[in-house]
């Protein structure tokens, strides 16, 4: 039985209030602090570096508890109640900063979003693994999840853009500040939807491994080390240009104030291209929708070196086909994430989905700062000058230019060929689920599984493959 609309929407609109406030983390914050806090771009690039380097700890650490936590409300959803506080303390510092907040402010409050995000998003995204136990309804759920993201990206783009047509509020600080508010009100308000109307599966077997062994396990698991090398790839590739989009749009283009009109066509073209690379990975596969999604972002993206002042429209071909070809990057590789635990499950003979989601999302949280290293670094490496009023001369904004265009083709196409022959395919994994039910039968006759009762989320059953 397929999950219904309601239960989809419960679970997915957590993401939205979340993916509101980490884009302009990563895209307005470095330009923020670094043209109008007085923060150097080294500093920024090393502060940002260092808040996820401590994810080695705390990602390994809070999957091995998610996944050995046992409460009357599951072992999900108590981490994720108790992220909301944390999380709305980082972002109203990181957003509505006081007067002289500087390298020092942005790296405590730095710190403290990475915890915040490492209790909500690994107990949140291991829940979808839970839901259901079907290759291609998995991609069903995390295709809502992503479309709830996008939404909330674009809300984040919208806001500021009403902001600035309706009441001349313009420029990265009135972003932030917008977005801020709408994070501090939305967060709460979503979790509390998902975690009151969202059942949690109570019969499964739960993890015993140590933590050493577990790793050991996870590095012997090959699908699992080829899909998280690809996505790591690309997430480094979106992570280089992600952060340079304000520096592009505003030193190249000449149009800061109109940076998140752009945005916000791009999130509209991301959003459009969710349903397509779902319904396509249905047709031809996983992982060659994957690889699709990054061949043609990669061959988008050198068409930026083309533009120059005064070119602001002419982005917005560019920007919608960038758009598109990125809608499949948030849905398909999670959906296969959960594909690969099954295979860990049938070997380890436990369920260790929080501790496999732990390494996705430090491999996340680190290629995402490796990225905006490399770009401000390598910005400040050539000489650029980010202060509000520079004038750069044009090897400067020339060195934008390859950095922006050309650097983030290279990872894609990268990651595309190490996902071409990805061996997890649908039959693969229907003979995948037929073995775990058997052992699920046995360990039912056995009394092995944990909570004594039926699961209860729409879709999932206490025997895979049976609903």
């Amino acid at each position: 039985m397929a999950m219904t609309k309601k239960t989809l929407f419960c679970y997915s609109v957590t993401d939205l209030p979340a993916s509101m406030a980490v884009f302009p983390i990563m895209v307005f914050v470095p330009k923020f602090y670094t043209g109008e806090m007085g923060v150097g771009l080294a500093v920024a690039a090393n502060i940002i570096l260092l808040a996820r380097i401590f994810d080695v700890i705390t990602d390994p650490l809070v999957g091995y508890l998610s996944d050995r936590t046992h409460t009357r409300w599951g072992r999900r959803r108590p981490w994720i109640l108790a992220s909301a506080p944390v999380l709305m303390l980082a972002f109203f510092n990181l957003f509505l900063p006081p007067e002289g907040a500087g390298a020092a402010h942005l790296f405590t409050w730095m710190m403290v979003l990475s915890v915040g995000t490492t209790m909500l998003m690994i107990p949140y995204y291991s829940w979808a693994a839970e839901l259901s136990p079907d290759y291609n309804e998995r991609s069903r759920i995390t295709g809502w999840r992503s479309f709830m993201g996008v939404v909330g990206t674009l809300s984040a783009q919208l806001a500021p853009v009403v902001a600035l047509l309706a009441f001349g509020y313009g420029g990265t600080g009135a972003v932030l500040a917008v977005v801020g508010w709408l994070t501090l009100v939305l967060l709460p308000l979503c979790i509390g939807v998902t975690v009151w109307n969202v059942p949690e599966a109570r019969d499964y077997v739960s993890s015993r491994v140590p933590l050493g062994e577990g790793f050991r396990l996870m590095w012997r698991n090959g699908p699992f080390k080829r899909l998280i090398a690809a996505f790591m790839i690309g997430s480094v590739a979106f992570s280089i240009s992600t952060p340079l989009y304000i520096f592009y749009i505003a030193f190249v283009l000449g149009a800061e104030d109109r940076a998140v009109i752009m945005l916000a066509f791009f999130f509209s073209a991301n959003l459009a291209g969710i349903s397509f690379w779902v319904w396509l990975s249905s047709k031809v596969g996983k992982h060659r929708a994957y690889v699709g999604c990054f061949t043609l972002i990669a061959l988008a993206n050198p068409m930026y070196l083309l533009l120059g002042p005064g070119d602001f429209w002419w982005m917005l071909p560019i920007t919608l086909v960038s758009g598109f070809a990125a809608g499949g990057f948030a849905a398909l590789p999670n959906s296969m994430k959960a594909d690969v635990v099954d295979l860990d499950t049938l070997k380890s003979g436990n369920n260790r989905t929080a501790s496999f989601f732990a390494a996705w999302s430090f491999t996340a949280k680190m290629s995402a700062s490796l990225g905006s290293w490399i770009a401000l670094s390598v910005l400040a490496w050539i000489g650029f000058d980010a202060s509000p009023a520079a004038v750069n001369p044009p090897a400067q904004i020339m060195g934008l230019k390859l950095l922006f265009a050309l650097l983030p083709s290279t990872f894609f196409l990268l990651a595309a060929m190490l996902v071409w022959n990805y061996p997890i395919t649908e039959a693969r994994h229907l003979r995948l689920r037929a073995a775990l039910e058997r052992r699920r039968d046995r360990a039912l006759a056995r009394g092995e599984v944990e909570g004594g009762g039926r699961a209860t989320a729409p879709g999932w059953s206490p025997v895979p493959g049976r609903t």
